[in-house]
């Protein structure tokens, strides 16, 4: 296994739009990410991801660009950017940037030729298709509810939009489409740019046959018919020769559709394509036929057997990626803890896990304060759009809207996306005035201010565990191997190398449990996300306890 600076980083994920209002106009920007960079080296993190920054009407915040090659006037300017940059860069640290090669704005300049005649040469820059039928040319569902078609009076046809009207697909098969992203990729890596997250990467490679789907469960439904296609792995190994391999950089691909079957297509080193992705076997566990807002039950095996498969088919051929949350996700806190009881030690816990997997760690904004879910209890206080859309999809479905609501609390994107709690002032510190979107109500309780001098801090815990890491690249290489693996209440594994030897157990419930597997002859605590130490096999309601063995 090569080793290399990104195995070894900690990456913090920003979201820009929700992290530090500099201006007080009641949205985050580039110069707040600036004012904020002393704390984040604090943390110990070695790499910030920014989701996208670039010019965009906003209909999916930022997900639907405009120009490539600008910034949202909300965030910023380009100079704000090179600011930022080279601040990183002092720091020691490294910037990814999130780049979106799937689909572009419907304001974006290709686009917006496209549409004007079948002729234009920007035409084939999208996906352009008659009616059937006088009906859509699929029956295929859109990410974001309703159809993936939408129709243009101007020609008389539709075109293809696996996310909102607002975000029509590019045509990957259309060469010229291919450089355009690849100048665009070679544009930002010249500014210094350190690696690019690239959005549902998965997708790009389309069916150009459109057959109609014959199932309705929806992630069924991605797995056949949206990601993988037939030239995916041919586009990627074009884009690695023209663009990546010329830069000391990083990629990872975000890839809905992506499974224990062909992800390692994507990270197997000898195939020259991405470095990583991220996919969803535990992202996506608790959705039913129906998508997230139809939930199904899961339990702690299915989440354990997510993690050993997934380490078991990229041992020593490619690299993973350990994430518990993002901005497409509840909060994890609220997700895989307790976010009442035992808020604190579970957020500890969960923050042991990220932290001691083979892979590189991705934490996202405010989990490092154990920010949780919100509760809003009207729909007119939330502002993602496939919230949104789910919301009436349901009123017109006539499902009881109290209980729908319930599924918003628990699944909604904007979970995520309240503004960071930097204090107990108004609006929790992120501005003076009222934010794109409100501040949890929480956030007097749970803010960073409160947690820096608190030595037994959820935020101080994050620090020590970033730290701990590093100083143990056994954490970073070793092998893994997982204890109990049918315990529905406990996760334990050991993390080993010819360096060093750890044991991690992680009690996953409200109750006492206790743990007597026998590992090596000795095993001394060094990490534990409770004050006061016990004895070694009982573990306490949500108890997380590293050792090491000898």
């Amino acid at each position: 296994m090569e080793r290399t600076w990104w195995k070894e980083s900690v990456v913090y994920q920003i979201y820009p739009r929700s992290y530090r209002d500099s201006n007080n106009d009641g949205i985050g920007d580039i110069p707040g990410i600036i004012s904020k960079l002393d704390y984040i080296k604090s943390l110990g993190v070695d790499i910030i991801w920014i989701c996208p920054v670039y010019k965009s009407p906003n209909d999916d915040n930022g997900y639907d660009i405009s120009d490539y090659r600008d910034i949202m006037d909300e965030f910023g300017t380009m100079s704000d950017f090179d600011t930022l940059l080279s601040e990183v860069h002092q720091r020691k640290m490294r910037l990814v940037m999130d780049l979106v090669p799937n689909h572009t704005s419907d304001e974006h300049f290709w686009f917006q030729e496209s549409r004007k005649s079948k002729d234009n040469p920007y035409r084939d820059y999208y996906y352009w298709k008659p009616a059937k039928n006088g009906q859509p040319p699929t029956n295929w569902p859109s990410f974001f509810g309703g159809s993936v078609w939408e129709y243009d009076p101007l020609t008389e046809e539709y075109y293809l939009h696996l996310f909102s009207k607002k975000q029509p697909d590019l045509n990957w098969e259309n060469p010229k489409v291919r450089q355009e992203i690849y100048d665009v990729m070679k544009f930002w890596f010249d500014k210094g740019i350190d690696g690019l997250r690239m959005d549902v990467v998965s997708l790009i490679s389309k069916n150009t046959d459109f057959p109609d789907a014959n199932i309705k469960d929806f992630n069924a439904i991605i797995n056949r018919y949206y990601a993988n296609g037939p030239r995916v792995h041919e586009f990627l190994r074009e884009m690695q020769q023209e663009v990546l391999s010329q830069y000391d950089i990083m990629t990872v691909g975000e890839g809905p559709g992506i499974d224990l079957d062909n992800g390692i297509n994507y990270v197997d080193e000898s195939r020259k394509e991405l470095n990583m992705i991220f996919h969803f076997g535990h992202m996506f566990m608790d959705n039913g036929p129906g998508g997230k807002y139809d939930p199904v039950e899961w339990d702690l095996v299915d989440f354990k057997n997510v993690f050993n498969a997934w380490d078991e088919k990229l041992n020593a051929k490619g690299w993973g990626s350990i994430f518990l949350g993002n901005h497409d996700f509840p909060r994890m806190v609220s997700r895989f803890g307790n976010d009442k009881t035992y808020w604190k030690q579970s957020a500890k816990l969960l923050s042991t896990l990220l932290l001691s997997m083979r892979g590189t760690t991705y934490i996202y904004q405010g989990d490092e304060i154990g920010m949780t879910n919100v509760i809003h209890h009207s729909i007119d206080d939330y502002r993602d759009i496939e919230t949104l859309n789910s919301w009436k999809k349901a009123e017109t479905e006539g499902k009881s809207m109290d209980d729908f609501m319930e599924l918003v609390h628990l699944q909604s994107r904007d979970n995520a996306r309240t503004p960071i709690q930097w204090d107990a002032s108004d609006h929790g510190g992120f501005s003076s005035v009222e934010p794109w979107l409100k501040v949890n109500p929480n956030f007097t309780e749970i803010n960073v201010e409160i947690q820096q001098s608190d030595h037994d801090s959820i935020l101080n815990y994050y620090r020590k565990m970033i730290a701990f890491r590093k100083d143990n690249p056994t954490l970073v290489y070793g092998d893994y191997r997982c204890l109990l693996k049918d315990d529905r209440h406990i996760y334990a594994y050991e993390r080993f190398d010819s360096d060093g030897h750890f044991l991690v157990v992680l009690n996953f419930s409200e109750d006492n449990r206790l743990f007597n597997e026998k590992v090596g002859d000795n095993l001394e605590l060094l990490i534990n996300n409770y004050e006061q130490e016990n004895e070694a096999s009982v573990l306490r309601p949500w108890e997380a306890k590293l050792f090491k063995v000898s």
